[in-house]
């Protein structure tokens, strides 16, 4: 992961995600539905329902809005239910494109993900042609403004949390953990004061494929007319953008 920046992707996709805001909050909502269906309506014992929640809190989404999305989970009929699905493709310059889904009709969510790779300069690919390029880790980014912590100090101090990495630039420490120690490694730091600045489960690139300009921009679209379906919950890309 050396060289690696997700915090850059985070940073330059955020303002666009913030005009896109009504939609991020239904996606959200049906997420934490999923968790809580699932799981029970109690975070402190459903793990998948508490980091749904972390991940609509940093969204700023209102806690009326989570609270009505568990609330109908708890009261849920049987007949109501999603399927998580993942596709798989490419995009420009042959970059590798994971998408995640979670829908209620397969094939309204299979044609309109097929339709945005071929109509926006990517093709849809098989089951596993491109997810073994990808690695499940947990991310957490500490913002350094304000910050009297050195990198090796906070080095020392992920390692002791049970992290795996830690990379460092100028504006953020970025550290990265398995996936099962995720939950531990962020408790530990926000009980040592830290604030985080993002914190979640999330696919890494092996290697990043560089793009020119143009690549960037056009990658950049074929991203947002995916994330534009309202089945679709993430994408993850091997771009560097």
């Amino acid at each position: 992961m050396a060289g690696h920046s997700k915090w850059k992707n985070i940073q330059g996709r955020k303002n666009a995600q913030d005009a896109k805001r009504g939609k991020i909050f239904q996606k959200l909502s049906r997420e934490i539905y999923m968790a809580a269906k699932a799981g029970g309506a109690d975070p402190a014992t459903n793990a998948a329902l508490r980091l749904v929640m972390d991940k609509a809190k940093a969204a700023n989404m209102p806690n009326d809005n989570i609270d009505r999305a568990i609330k109908k989970a708890s009261s849920a009929g049987e007949n109501e239910h999603y399927d998580e699905i993942t596709y798989e493709g490419y995009g420009p310059a042959g970059v590798a494109i994971l998408v995640y889904a979670l829908t209620d009709n397969r094939n309204r969510t299979a044609t309109n993900v097929r339709v945005a790779f071929t109509r926006n300069g990517g093709s849809l690919g098989e089951t596993g042609s491109v997810s073994y390029m990808f690695d499940r880790k947990g991310y957490i980014a500490i913002e350094r403004a304000g910050l009297s912590v050195d990198e090796d100090t906070m080095f020392e101090n992920v390692l002791e949390a049970g992290a795996e990495d830690l990379e460092t630039s100028e504006d953020v420490f970025e550290i990265y953990t398995a996936p099962e120690d995720f939950t531990t490694v962020r408790d530990i730091l926000e009980k040592d004061g830290y604030t985080l600045a993002q914190a979640e489960l999330t696919m890494v690139p092996q290697t990043l494929v560089e793009l020119d300009l143009e690549q960037q921009e056009q990658l950049q679209i074929l991203i947002d007319k995916l994330e534009e379906d309202d089945d679709v919950s993430e994408v993850f890309t091997s771009g560097d953008m």
